[in-house]
Order: C-alpha cells, then structure tokens, then sequence
C-alpha cells in the first residue's frame, strides 16, 4: 500500500464467515464500497460521480443503503492518510478500514461496525476522544500524525502556521453554508428552523447562514426555490465581502463559472441600494447557462453575459471600476467536500497552474479603469498558485500596485489573505486586491 496513495487492499468476501443477518449486510456493504473504492481508484474518476453513476444504475437502494455508502465511502477518504497505513492481514484488512471508518466518523450504524470489526477481529471499545488517540488505541504499534492525512507533496506547496490543525479540520465534516438573498437572514433562519432544518445565523457576515452537516433536499424549501436562499461557502462569500461593491460601480467577474459570486456582488450592493453593473465572462457554456438560471431566480437583472471565445478580452479595455480574477486552480481549498481528491491529484495538480494563472490574471487586468481594483483569489492553499502570483503580476505590471484589505475572520490588515479553513469551520480560499495607478 505504500508505493500508491489509493492502492486497495483486496477482499474477497466468499471467505468472509456470516453468522447473522446483521454479519450479512455487512458483508454486502463492504463488497458494494470495496468495489466503488477500486473503481475511483483504477478508473481515477471522482467519487461524487463514481457514486452517482453507481447509485443510477442501482436503484434498488433505499435511503439507508444510499446513506451508509455515500458516508463510508466518504469516510474512507477522509481518513485514508491512516488507513493505509495498517496492516494487510490477509482477507481482514478491508473489512478493519470500514470498521475503523465507522468509528473515526462516528456513524449510527455501529451494529454494521461491530460485524466489520468482527470480520477483521479488532476492538471497538476505544473511547473517540481524539480520532488520532482513537485509532492509536486500536493499532497502537502503528504512529499517527494529523499530518498524514493530507499527501507528502501538498506540504511541499502549502506554508500554514498551524498544519496539524490544517490536517484535522480538512479532515472533518464541511457544513452547508449559504446566504440570505433579498430577504431578511434571521427570519429565514426562523422559517427554515419551522422546517426541521438546523439554520444558525453567521457571527461573521450578516447575510450568511449554516444549514448544519446533513444533507438537505433543496428542491424541497420554498426559500431556495425562490431565490431567497443560495448555497455559498463561508470562504467563498469571503472574496464577495473583500470585494465590497457599492452602487454605481461597474464589475467585471472574468471567471464566473456558475455564478455564486457575481450573484453574491450584486446582491451586496443591492442591499446599499442599487445593484451594480455586472459582466459575467466564462469559456463554459453550461456554467453561464447556469448562472443565468440562479440569476432569473434570484430576480436579478443587473448581470450581462460576455463569453470567453478566444484569448482576446470578451469586454472592452480600461472599461471597468473592478475586475474579479477567480481563477481555475488545484483547488486543495475544497479538499474537505472532496476528500478523494487529495489522494487522485498529485503534484502536478498544482505544478501547471501558476502560469495559466498569471496569463489569465495579465489579460483580464487590462479591463480594470485607471484608479480601480483587480482581484484576484483561488480556492487553493498552495502559495504557488497564490502569493507567488501576485507577486509575479505586480513585477510585470507596475501599473499596479497591492492594496490593504481586512481578513473578516482574524480582522488584521494585509494585502494577501488567505482563509484557513480551521479559522471559521469553512473551505480554504485566497484572496488579494491590486489597483491600478492612476494617469498622471
């Protein structure tokens, strides 16, 4: 297991001894799960996809079964940095990784995890005062580090001034954050609260909001139906409230992908007034189809769509007050919603992108009006692909100049901020505002 991060052990579940009903499921979860784990694995597809294909072509599945093999199979990757590293005993090793799973991940299903333990023959009365004296207590000849859970190569990119704690929380479960569009947020939170979702208002912004860590059938609520709830994470509404809109401004989103932050900056400065002026620019057809569905939900009128065709600016030159640079990236920010990522991706991931980056960055500043601010930011915690880009833009553009922004969780004043996702239970983004210098 160790010349490969996703190397499976193998199962063969026909030698496995069944004693009960409860030993039966069990054996059948744990082939359906080995079999998904090798299919990520050989075919380095993501797991979200490898399930959703699973789960279509096997419709027989009930919510429990969807429940108990969406969380272990995520659960399995979230903790694959340890799991790894136990020992193949024969047939039993596959079997103990689920057991250990269930325990680390503290499922309901312990009726499962006693069957799984069984099979591999380990204990389960260990206490889950920390998951590393958990597992420490189950295999204790073996070492754990917190830092084991993410791969060596990431550590290489990543400068964190608290990796341990990096390591945990992007190992732990990500809650739903969202945002309050044209409506009241506490109100919301009371109507959503009604209906036996677990809303809390955000301490940090006064438009967001947890959904709390369990899934939510969203199709269900009015509020998101109409446009008054949007699904956003706490770090990516980070570079909205960094952006500060006002009315009257004109706003460039070069990379818009779906939306989420061009909705999220004119609803911002609607709330000051008057909805900025808003170009929405992406190479993804789909995504800006997308966008303009959120954007006709969310009853907002003020965003023009200007596809990427080709490499040359889709807007005109020096034509916009902002400009927001959210660039393709590794996007090691999102490894706590993807946790099977950090083991398919490799250094690379990270290796080819800064110059794509600084490319992209370069022809979209010349957008940006005398006097007015380019923002760049990524969903990546690599300094390669964030400061190190900055730095490089503003070497070759000394049109430009960094400028200070507060960092909304740590309240300091800097030019770079970089949102850990341990500081307020979220993803990991950057982000940094430029300006151009004004004509003499």
């Amino acid at each position: 297991m160790a010349n490969s991060p996703l190397t499976i052990p193998s199962f063969q579940a026909e030698s496995i001894q069944v004693n009960s009903c409860t030993d039966l499921r069990a054996l059948t979860y744990a082939r359906t799960l080995h079999q998904l784990m090798t299919q990520v694995s050989d075919g380095h597809l993501p797991a979200d996809k490898t399930l959703a294909n699973y789960f279509r072509d096997h419709k027989k599945h009930g919510s429990k079964d969807r429940r108990v093999l969406r969380e272990t199979l995520f659960g399995l990757f979230r903790w694959w940095g340890w799991l790894r590293k136990l020992p193949q005993q024969n047939n039993h090793c596959w079997p103990a990784l689920l057991a250990v799973t269930a325990m680390l991940e503290q499922h309901p299903w312990q009726d499962l995890m006693q069957s799984w333990a069984q099979m591999a023959d380990i204990r389960t009365d260990a206490q889950m005062h920390s998951p590393e004296l958990l597992i420490a207590s189950v295999f204790p000849h073996l070492g754990f580090s917190a830092k084991e859970l993410l791969p060596d190569w990431f550590w290489q990119y990543c400068s964190c001034p608290n990796p341990e704690k990096l390591a945990a929380s992007l190992s732990s479960r990500p809650p739903i954050w969202a945002r309050a569009q044209g409506t009241d947020r506490d109100k919301l939170v009371q109507t959503l609260q009604q209906s036996g979702i677990n809303a809390v208002a955000c301490e940090w912004f006064a438009d967001a909001l947890s959904l709390g860590y369990k899934s939510v059938n969203f199709k269900q609520i009015p509020a998101y139906a109409e446009g008054k709830l949007e699904i956003q994470d706490l770090a990516s509404q980070v570079i909205g409230q960094v952006c500060n809109p006002t009315p009257g401004q004109s706003w460039w989103d070069a990379c818009a992908g779906a939306g989420g932050k061009s909705l999220q900056l004119s609803v911002l400065s609607r709330a000051k007034g008057q909805a900025v002026d808003l170009v929405a620019s992406d190479i993804r057809p789909r995504a800006l189809e997308e966008l303009q569905k959120r954007a006709k939900r969310a009853d907002l009128t003020n965003i023009q769509l200007a596809p990427w065709r080709s490499d040359a600016l889709p807007v005109k030159a020096q034509a916009f007050d902002c400009v927001l640079v959210d660039t393709p990236c590794s996007c090691t920010g999102t490894w706590r919603r993807n946790p099977d990522m950090r083991w398919l991706d490799d250094a690379g991931t990270v290796a080819d992108k800064p110059q794509l980056q600084l490319d992209i960055l370069s022809r979209a500043s010349h957008a940006v009006k005398p006097g007015g601010v380019l923002v760049y930011a990524t969903c990546s915690l690599a300094q390669a692909e964030n400061g190190d880009v900055v730095d490089r833009f503003l070497v070759t553009h000394p049109e430009f100049e960094a400028i200070l922004s507060i960092h909304p969780f740590t309240g300091e004043e800097m030019t770079r901020i970089t949102v850990w996702p341990y500081e307020a239970d979220s993803d990991g983004m950057f982000v940094a505002r430029m300006q151009r210098k004004k004509q003499s």
